[in-house]
């Protein structure tokens, strides 16, 4: 794996996502040289499609390659990067539900709605989570 660098020659922080793992293990490398401004659009881009830059120029390349647009596939992928987004963000309810529970177990206040709310934040984890799995199969 190739670590990014900036054109001052440091690091850079971002996370940055992985592509699956091939069947057929890459041997091949390809290097370009980008202005700071072409630079700036490939990382928002690939940012937008969940995708680390070199995955996101790699696909671009492909699927140009084969024939299709540069933008083959990017509508799905950016719906899989919202879907993952929006179930990290129910998931954050579970926290907030751990604390509600601490608290019930430290004061002993009953709250009706606490376990209705806890099923229907699971169910809805779950759901976004089908979701974002049937959409990361439909991916080219």
């Amino acid at each position: 794996m190739t670590i990014a660098r900036t054109s001052q020659g440091h690091q850079d922080d971002k996370p940055a996502g992985r592509r699956s793992r091939q069947a057929a293990k890459r041997l091949r490398r390809v290097e370009f040289t980008l202005t700071e401004d072409e630079y700036g659009e490939l990382d928002t881009a690939a940012a937008r499609a969940g995708l680390a830059r070199g995955a996101y120029a790699a696909q671009a390349a492909l699927d140009t390659a084969r024939g299709g647009g540069s933008r083959s596939g990017v509508p799905l992928r950016e719906a899989l990067a919202e879907l993952i987004r929006s179930a990290g963000l129910v998931r954050r309810i579970g926290v907030n539900l751990n604390q509600a529970v601490a608290k019930l177990n430290a004061t002993g206040q009953h709250s009706d709605d606490l376990l209705p709310y806890a099923a229907e934040s699971m169910r809805r984890a779950r759901r976004l989570d089908a979701a974002a799995e049937e959409l990361r199969k439909r991916l080219p």
